[in-house]
């Protein structure tokens, strides 16, 4: 019976593969050939091992049918001999097809990035062996990749991250795509909130709309501060991406503005002096001789007027460039274990023209040059105590209004601290800034005695810490602010 029925079957798959299909007859529509049915794997397993058992079967049902046997015996022993062949059918068929399953379960967790599954049996001595062997070496060689991968990811992710410098990603509709947090810094706002806004929204436009390496300034975000704008593109998923890096090189073309003004101050000095000294001399000798020459009262009046403007002159003169010379003769700073407390205390003592309000902040050490710290609070307060005055009420007229307390010239000093530095405040209600951008010019002032020196030393001092200043008018009140950073370690 099952004999039969294996015959039957085979007969029918061999009819099917080796069918071809007749020709259309004439005035026939002909029809596209039917498809070709092809046995599974699994089938065709079971198929071959049954024609390879046939003929043992056949000589077996022969030798058990001609012997003199009663009928039960030969059917018991034929029963026998199909269930044994069947057994050994069952046994090649999970030889056969147990391990192409195996393996197609590794491929298809190796397509999911599942690393973890592996073949067993693998031998050189086998074909099959040897598949498994290419696919196990196969899995382990992208695991690995994987691995790489990962850590390679890792790394890329902490340098951006560590980067001090701002960063950003742009998609080709000008969309952020990734911030580090120096740019969320800079940006004052959390990358959840910057993710997928315009370049125009977030305030980049010109440093994407900026050429190659050029120098922008970004009032919006940091208005006495000039970034070197750099640009490369990447692609992601084949769209073309732009990446951004902004340098701040404020401090850089400053210390170059310096120098180039402190040659200035030396060669205009030096021919100065040589020009004044001579001047002061002549004037001197001709004053000596001038009471020993006979002249009128008038005439006598008016050489020695003459002669005191030019040894007047020639000393005011001689006194600016001495003062100027301190922007070209600043001498490094000698940091050491410094409380900020006493130093604020000691500058708002020394002004006796206005009180200086402190707003204690907390207790703090710095590790820097006294003298200089001091001397650049000195001239910080002193221009917003002179600013103040200068937007006070005249002859007391502030008395009579409604609002004199607000009138009134009032410099206030406070700090805060946080991880990396010292902030410390400045405050005045003075008329304010009028061109913020020429505050720290050398030789450039608004003050009628005033020799334009003093926020360019201040600036000069703080930057030779590693601290910055920054000036902006208040915006919630009159007046100015100052902030000088300095870093606490």
């Amino acid at each position: 019976m099952h004999s039969a029925s294996a015959v039957a079957l085979f007969t029918g798959a061999w009819r099917n593969m080796g069918s071809s299909p007749q020709p259309a007859g004439p005035g026939q529509v002909r029809k596209p050939p039917p498809k070709r049915r092809r046995l599974l794997y699994e089938h065709r397993v079971s198929l071959y091992s049954f024609l390879v058992a046939l003929p043992g079967i056949a000589v077996s049902g022969i030798l058990i049918w001609t012997q003199p046997w009663s009928t039960e015996s030969k059917v018991s022993l034929s029963v026998l001999v199909l269930f044994v062949w069947w057994i050994l059918a069952l046994a090649l068929h999970e030889q056969a097809i147990r391990p192409l399953q195996t393996l197609a379960n590794v491929v298809a967790s190796l397509r999911e990035e599942d690393y973890s599954f592996r073949a067993r049996g693998a031998a050189t001595d086998d074909a099959l062996g040897e598949l498994s062997i290419e696919v196990n070496a196969l899995a382990d060689l992208l695991a690995d990749q994987r691995i790489r991968a990962i850590e390679a990811t890792a790394l890329l992710r902490r340098v951006v991250e560590e980067i001090d410098a701002p960063l950003f990603a742009f998609d080709p509709d000008r969309r952020l795509k990734l911030v580090n947090p120096a740019g969320e810094r800079f940006l004052q706002q959390a990358s959840v909130r910057l993710l997928g806004r315009t370049a125009e929204e977030i305030g980049l436009a010109e440093c994407l709309n900026a050429a190659g390496e050029s120098l922008v300034a970004l009032p919006a975000h940091s208005p006495n501060t000039r970034w070197l704008v750099r640009q490369s593109k990447f692609r992601e998923k084949g769209l073309p991406h732009t990446l951004v890096v902004l340098s701040d090189v404020s401090r850089a073309l400053r210390g170059e503005e310096r120098k180039a003004w402190q040659r200035l101050i030396r060669v205009l000095g030096h021919e100065l002096n040589n020009s004044l000294a001579p001047i002061k001399s002549i004037a001197g000798s001709l004053g000596a001789r001038l009471a020993q020459t006979a002249l009128s009262p008038e005439e006598r009046h008016d050489f020695e007027r003459g002669l005191e403007i030019i040894e007047t002159r020639s000393a005011s003169l001689n006194r600016f460039l001495q003062a100027y010379r301190q922007l070209a003769q600043m001498p490094p700073p000698v940091p050491r274990r410094t409380a900020l407390l006493p130093v604020v205390e000691r500058v708002a003592f020394l002004e006796t023209r206005l009180p200086v309000a402190i707003t204690e902040g907390p207790s703090v050490t710095l590790m820097v040059d006294p003298d200089q710290i001091e001397q650049m609070l000195i001239n910080l307060v002193r221009n917003a105590v002179e600013a103040a005055l200068e937007a006070a009420p005249v002859n007391g007229s502030a008395s009579s209004s409604p609002h004199s307390e607000l009138s009134m010239p009032k410099v206030a000093m406070s700090w805060m601290v946080d991880n990396q530095n010292v902030i410390l405040t400045i405050d005045d209600n003075g008329p304010g800034l009028l061109n913020p951008s020429n505050a720290f010019v050398p030789f450039y002032t608004t003050k009628p005695e005033g020799s334009g020196i003093g926020l360019a030393l201040s600036r000069q001092i703080a930057e030779a810490h590693d601290g910055s200043i920054e000036l902006y008018n208040r915006e919630s009140e009159r007046g100015c602010r100052v902030l000088v950073k300095l870093p606490r370690s």
